[in-house]
């Protein structure tokens, strides 16, 4: 196994011999003083716990299961928000990009460009991310097998960028089925770079409720659990004060009151895990 890389965020310091980060916030941005709620809540939750905490939420929503699906705030507005809410609270953040066209202005707003799985061999996209010199995290593709990311952490590597992070979310597993591997995680981690696992997609039901995807979040604190016993860099879980209402991914967000006590029971085991 190489031996692990560390990707300095900020203040923060992902890599998988180091203590975990918390990676969370609502799926989509859905208002300034929305964002700025969450963000202080679960930056509150995270201190708590002692835990490193990023700010995540997305500009847009590009791979909806409908073309009715509700897909955020746009470009402009998303990344005025987020820069807000790193200017407020001095904690860094992230957001998804779909194209080469949005590269450089998110760059400049944000800490880390993810992205998503369904792109993750797009190489336009990933050359053009990693060239920004900013923090990547590219997301698994539910098709691939977790050797596969090696290549495609290579894409990005290859600008000379290498603030590289790889996440974990699940493979497709017959339909509307996603199935997480804890074998995955080592085998991510054999590429140097930190991995991330990400608890919340992990527990979706893609397309499962016809016109949108379903889930099940009363397993995501379990998946998240098992990662961190695993040993990972980082835990991604989407969060909402009244997720059963959310514009997107309802049914897998943790309730904002969940995340406290998980973060406190991932720590402990964290601690035990990597000393």
């Amino acid at each position: 196994m190489s031996d692990p890389k560390h990707v300095k965020v900020g203040p923060i310091t992902f890599g998988n011999d180091l203590p975990f980060v918390l990676i969370s916030g609502p799926c989509q941005i859905e208002s300034r003083d929305h964002a700025l709620f969450m963000a202080d809540a679960l930056a509150k939750a995270a201190a708590d716990a002692g835990v490193p905490f990023i700010f995540k939420s997305s500009f847009d929503k590009a791979n909806r299961t409908s073309v009715s699906g509700r897909r955020g705030v746009g470009i402009d507005a998303g990344l005025a928000i987020l820069a807000d809410v790193k200017a407020t609270l001095g904690c860094p953040v992230l957001t998804d990009i779909h194209g080469p066209e949005q590269v450089e202005a998110a760059a400049q707003a944000v800490d880390i460009l993810q992205i998503p799985a369904f792109l993750c061999r797009q190489t336009d996209l990933l050359v053009a991310a990693g060239r920004t010199g900013a923090v990547i995290n590219v997301k698994k593709g539910q098709f691939l097998a977790p050797w596969d990311m090696a290549a495609v952490a290579q894409k990005v590597a290859s600008t000379g960028n290498e603030r590289i992070l790889l996440t974990e979310r699940g493979a497709s597993f017959g339909y509307n089925t996603l199935v997480s591997d804890m074998r995955a995680l080592p085998t991510m981690a054999q590429t140097g770079y930190p991995v991330i696992f990400d608890a919340t997609h992990s527990v979706q039901q893609p397309g499962g409720l016809g016109t949108a995807s379903g889930g099940q979040r009363e397993f995501a604190p379990l998946l998240a659990r098992s990662a961190v016993a695993a040993g990972v860099a980082a835990i991604f879980a989407e969060a909402h004060d009244d997720p059963d209402n959310a514009p997107s991914d309802g049914p897998v967000m943790l309730p904002l009151t969940w995340v406290a006590p998980m973060l406190k029971t991932l720590r402990a085991i964290d601690q035990v895990v990597k000393n």
